[in-house]
């Protein structure tokens, strides 16, 4: 009998009540939280100024590691008057490939004080103006573009001179003897020689560049159906942007350019205007676009690698983008 109750209990083990709340239940108390914990991981915020300002400026030094030799071309073309061919031939001929790079160490430092103003700062500028909705007044949008190229302009023009001068110099000279012969002939007010045009040419370039990229990222986005993240629309944007940039800030870059490669120990114009006239009475008005093709081949690159590298680091940091 012992063992018919033990083999009964084992092949009929009793009930035990089970006292698990319904399924509807369980699916209801278990989705909520995973559901909220999903919304809040993956809704972007939008930048401080301050962390905006040091996306731009990484993604800028980032980008003019490819750009610094076609800016080197440019820069000679309009300070010389030469061909692209015959310019780039005499920089290899100066010095080979690292000829091209030089005045680099200044490209960086103005990238990261000019350009992680004018790119990084434009969002929380645009957002602050009450620009940053997909229905916001154009205007609103160039003004924002002109704020912060204005005032990166202003903070990087050192660095401008600077590299303008290394860019153009085809002696051994090196770079601190560069600013030495700067800061003896003409002190602090030196490093800030052509500051007027080159804020004209900031605010023009910046307000066409962010401007311009930012509304062609909407007409992109509805004619494709590509989110504005997404790096196609990015590209595309960034590409118009970069042609209407070289259209508009073509006369002021020359102008700048001359301004600023002037000699040490002699003033050879009287501000932007004398400059203007000057180079109109020499070479026409056509003159101001000299260099248009080298100019369009560094900012079409240029516009596309800083514009694509803040987004990516917008996104990766889990920030908004523009």
């Amino acid at each position: 009998p012992s063992c018919h109750r033990q083999l009964h209990f084992f092949l009929h083990p009793p009930n035990k009540k089970q006292t698990l709340p319904p399924t509807s239940s369980l699916s209801t108390v278990n989705s909520i939280p995973h559901e909220q914990s999903n919304i809040t991981m993956s809704e972007p915020r939008k930048p401080s100024l301050f962390e905006s300002m040091a996306c731009g400026g990484v993604a800028a030094a980032f980008a003019v590691n490819f750009t610094h030799p076609i800016e080197l071309v440019k820069t000679r073309m309009q300070a010389s008057g030469g061909s692209i061919g015959a310019t780039a031939a005499g920089v290899m001929k100066e010095g080979g490939v690292t000829a091209f790079y030089k005045g680099l160490p200044f490209a960086y430092g103005r990238e990261l004080s000019y350009t992680s103003v004018k790119l990084g700062a434009y969002t929380p500028v645009r957002n602050a103006i009450g620009a940053g909705g997909a229905d916001a007044p154009f205007y609103l949008k160039f003004l924002a573009g002109a704020i912060t190229g204005g005032v990166g302009s202003v903070i990087g023009n050192p660095f401008d001179v600077c590299k303008t001068m290394a860019q153009t110099s085809t002696g051994g000279q090196s770079l601190s003897a560069l600013v030495g012969n700067l800061y003896r002939d003409q002190g602090i007010g030196g490093f800030y020689r052509g500051v007027e045009v080159n804020i004209m040419r900031a605010c023009i370039l910046n307000a066409t560049k962010m401007g311009v990229y930012d509304i062609t990222k909407g007409y992109v986005s509805d004619y494709t159906g590509w989110s504005r993240k997404d790096v196609r629309c990015s590209f595309a944007s960034a590409f118009v942007a970069g042609f209407f940039m070289t259209v508009t800030v073509a006369p002021s870059d020359m102008l700048r350019t001359k301004l600023m490669n002037q000699p040490t120990d002699v003033k050879l114009y009287d501000g932007f205007v004398d400059c203007a006239k000057k180079t109109i009475a020499e070479g026409g008005v056509l003159s101001l676009w000299r260099g248009f093709i080298p100019i369009w081949a560094r900012f079409a690159p240029q516009a596309t690698l800083q514009l694509l590298t803040i987004e990516v680091i917008y996104n990766k940091m889990g920030f908004n983008g523009i």
